[in-house]
């Protein structure tokens, strides 16, 4: 039933990011290969790009410089008409006439958060509003995937009773426990804190997996996203330290035992430390998982550049390579989805008991 459940909520994930994300298009092929790792937003209409009513929308590479491309026109009052050149795409795609544009899918915020909304398109009455982008589907789905799965570990640790998936999330979870968080903190510390490590271990490794599937987005691609994850471990880091340690006292033990002369110096350098910790946690969770996105779609691109510079028959004998690398280091993305996720929840523990206990 779990199982089912957890299936349901990636299909449901994937089919909505996949009907109401806005198109990507972009200039040419490459540019609009590449934007897929943009987050894309949430519309009414299917996702039909601005101004298609009267385009076309090109899934393709544009024609070689100089070459003659398609022509279009547009004419205002008491001005001739005027000529655009753009170049020609490889493949295009026409939309209907009549298709309306898209409305994007809004939710409402708080007045001052407003300022970081950088579409900045708010309809008059609505007060703050900001747009809805399709990465926010699947951390919904991650998060309701703890949920769901782990809703039953929890009973087959007590009674040993459970199915396979209970089984098989106990053992992860226990390692967790004993090979991150107990080495590190303790068992009577760690076990206080043991809860929210799970979570966000588990968390980010199914945000991770999520853009492995079909129609599928990786969250963890968005440096916002990643940001946000790094913020929790600052937040955990000062909280917990200054609860533990003394308001006082924690930002007094950032530095260690110096000559008074130096003790300024070396606040402002501890207090830099502070922040560059969570700050690599977001670049590199961030760069990581991009990173492996573009390499595929560098493979996949290579088809196009192919079939743009030499000849379909190129592209044809060129696509067996290019599809096979792409799968390869797909491969290779599964582990490092679980990798990443060790290494920021680690490095988290490592993080917040040093905060805690300054003198480790």
């Amino acid at each position: 039933m779990r199982s089912t459940l957890a299936l349901l909520i990636v299909v449901l994930a994937c089919w909505a990011s996949h009907t109401y994300s806005e198109h990507h298009v972009g200039r040419n092929g490459f540019e609009t290969l590449y934007m897929h790792l943009v987050p894309a937003v949430l519309v009414e209409h299917g996702g039909a790009p601005n101004g298609a009513g009267a385009g076309v929308e090109q899934l393709g590479l544009g024609a070689e410089p100089g070459h003659a491309g398609v022509e279009s026109h547009a004419s205002g009052e008491g001005h001739g008409a005027e000529t655009e050149h753009r170049p020609t795409p490889l493949l295009e795609v026409p939309l209907p006439s009549s298709m309306p544009g898209p409305t994007w899918l809004s939710a409402p915020i708080l007045g001052f958060f407003r300022a970081i909304d950088y579409r900045g398109e708010v309809p008059p009455g609505d007060g703050p509003r900001t747009a809805l982008f399709n990465l926010q589907l699947f951390q919904v789905a991650a998060a309701l995937l703890v949920l769901v799965l782990f809703s039953g570990v929890s009973g087959y640790v007590r009674t040993g009773r459970g199915g396979g998936v209970s089984r098989i999330l106990a053992g992860w979870a226990m390692w967790v426990r004993d090979e991150m968080v107990y080495p590190e903190m303790g068992k009577e510390l760690g076990r206080k804190f043991l809860p929210y490590f799970l979570c966000l271990f588990f968390f980010l490794l199914f945000m991770n997996a999520l853009g492995l599937v079909p129609f599928g987005g990786t969250a963890t691609a968005s440096i916002f996203v990643t940001g946000a994850m790094a913020l929790t471990t600052l937040a955990a880091m000062v909280v917990c330290g200054m609860v533990v340690q003394g308001p006082i006292a924690f930002w007094k033990n950032l530095v260690p035992e110096v000559p008074l002369a130096l003790w300024p110096m070396m606040f402002v350098v501890e207090l830099i430390g502070l922040f560059v910790k969570p700050f690599a946690l977001m670049i590199r969770l961030f760069a990581n998982m991009t990173g492996g996105h573009m390499v595929v779609l560098s493979f996949m691109g290579f088809i196009f550049f192919a079939a743009r510079e030499w000849s379909t028959g190129v592209a044809w004998a060129a696509s067996p390579a290019g599809v096979g690398f792409a799968v390869f280091i797909m491969i290779i993305e599964s582990f490092v989805a679980l990798v990443q996720a060790f290494v920021f929840t680690q490095l988290s523990i490592i993080f917040v008991h040093a905060s805690i206990h300054p003198e480790h």
